[in-house]
């Protein structure tokens, strides 16, 4: 390891996982506007975000071999090149397939920074001060995602989309100026044999199975798409599985699941951020779509729990060097379970405010997991597993959040369904009741109006079935919501297993199992 300036570093990585994760959530609240600027539909639009996290999701197994390979520096400062050369080749887009292109270029760079940023850390701190310096790293992670929604709304109410991704160049340049002058390797190249059949079992088996999780929620799991592309992925992953756990060098080590912290650890990660995830998607269609707010309000929404989750990060690290993950885990899905189950309880009068409650309190909960859980997993490895312990919980990461977004999507869709077809039984022709109550409304609509009884009685049954539309709804993201809560429940219960690692080696070699 190079002699290095620890500030100056750690400003570097912190810049440049800020800039990465801040751009990844501004897009979000663009999407109606690209659509009519590129002329796509709703599916087309969406493979922006697909993409994204298809190539996230391919690139992050593979960051182990990178890390040992080229090192940190050159390795950051090409990610954080290949993310600049996105955004502007976004930012400056006249076409759908060119916007794509840079979607898919800044992704490539995206998903090395983030395993990067986490190696460093667990490199240069020991396990007994890393609690505080993941702590530090989680105000880049948790304040980004959610600041991004305000800012995003209020650029797109008020100006072009194109400045969400015109903004970040400056800073990702600057990152990369610093990067230049400051970064050193944190690690030692270990040049580790590129393994082809590896890179190629990991690419089609993660990148087909996360494409079959994103694509059940608009086309059904029964589809022979999803079906296809979870059965093919899963098939992949096993012989990648195989491949790696027979290999002296593995590209992505396999036994770090020796270690049943880390294990216990990558399974609460996972689950809570099935339920995380679920939400940040849920809230948003029920907030804009169902109750008509602004994107810039539903953003602002968000923002007292986005200040809290990054106040609190680095004072949960720093409770968690001194007493371990155990206890805030358990009192921070407690939180987490209890509340998303009161987010299962909206109707279409919720309040702003009771909402904005619910959603700080929320954050809270979740500022005491998110880092904590994970750092004390990676400090049971020995210091030579570390890059590919941090691959692997990013991996898993991915793939769970994948899985609990497709898992609520469908959650909420079917049980609209569902629930407009409970409706209609109550809401036809041959309840004499409700067709006596709709034509005294299409009566009193007809005289306010001015028009024909035959139009009000019509304009009252559109009004109806558009509010029977609108609880449907409302009824199926409560549902979701439902499992999200037992998603945080099986996470609460899996972190009673969790326990203090013991201070890990700061060396050691592959030949050293648990």
């Amino acid at each position: 390891m190079e002699n290095i300036h620890l500030g100056r570093t750690l400003t570097v990585l912190m810049l440049g996982a800020f800039v990465s994760i801040l751009n990844q959530t501004l897009l979000n609240v663009a999407i109606p506007h690209l659509m009519n600027d590129f002329n796509v539909s709703a599916t087309t639009v969406q493979w922006l975000s697909t993409a994204y996290m298809l190539v996230n999701g391919v690139l992050v197994p593979v960051t182990a071999f990178l890390i040992e390979s080229y090192g940190t520096r050159v390795l950051f400062i090409t990610a954080m090149s290949l993310f600049t050369i996105g955004a502007v080749l976004c930012a400056v887009s006249t076409n759908f397939p060119l916007m794509l292109f840079g979607r898919v270029v800044q992704a490539s760079g995206a998903g090395i920074i983030m395993p990067v940023v986490m190696n460093v850390f667990l490199t240069v701190f020991p396990p007994e001060k890393r609690g505080t310096a993941m702590g530090m790293m989680g105000i880049a992670m948790m304040f980004a995602p959610a600041i991004g929604p305000t800012l995003s709304g209020w650029i797109v109410e008020h100006y072009t989309w194109r400045i969400l991704f015109f903004m970040v160049i400056p800073l990702a340049v600057l990152d990369i100026l610093f990067a230049l002058k400051w970064l050193k390797n944190i690690n030692r190249l270990t040049k580790p044999k590129f393994d082809f059949w590896g890179v190629v079992f990991s690419t089609l088996g993660f990148g087909i199975l996360l494409y079959g999780f994103s694509s059940a929620g608009d086309k059904g799991w029964t589809s022979f798409t999803v079906l296809g592309s979870l059965i093919v992925g899963a098939i992949f992953i096993i012989l990648f599985i195989v491949r790696e756990l027979n290999m002296e060098s593995p590209m992505l080590d396999f036994r770090v699941f020796k270690y049943d912290i880390f294990s216990v650890s990558t399974v609460v990660g996972g689950l809570v951020n099935m339920t995380m995830f679920g939400a940040m998607l849920l809230l948003p269609i029920y907030l804009q779509n169902i109750r008509g707010f602004t994107p810039l309000q539903s953003g602002l929404l968000l923002l007292p729990g986005a200040i809290l989750m990054g106040i609190m990060s680095p004072i949960s690290g720093a409770i968690f060097d001194k007493i371990g993950a155990r206890p805030l885990a358990i009192i921070g899905l407690l939180i987490t379970a209890v509340m998303t189950f009161e987010f299962s309880r909206l109707t279409d009068a919720t309040s702003y405010s009771h909402l904005m409650m619910l959603y700080t309190i929320r954050s809270f909960g979740m500022s005491l997991i998110m880092m904590s859980v994970q750092t004390e997993g990676l400090n049971q490895l020995p210091y030579y597993l570390g890059s590919h312990g941090t691959a692997m919980s990013n991996t898993m990461r991915q793939v769970a959040g994948s899985i609990g977004t497709a898992l609520l999507v469908t959650v909420m869709s079917t049980r609209t369904t569902f629930h407009i077809a409970e409706s209609s039984t109550l809401y036809n022709e041959d309840n004499p009741f409700i067709m006596q109550d709709i034509a005294a409304l299409g009566q009193e609509v007809a005289t306010t109006a001015g028009v024909p009884a035959e139009t009000g009685v019509s304009l009252a049954l559109q009004s109806v079935l558009g509010l029977v539309s609108s609880n449907a709804s409302i009824n199926g993201i409560n549902d979701a919501f439902i499992v999200a809560t037992w998603f945080a429940i099986a996470a609460l219960f899996f972190s009673l297993f969790l326990r203090r690692a013991r201070k890990g080696k700061r060396s050691g070699s592959p030949a050293k199992q648990p």
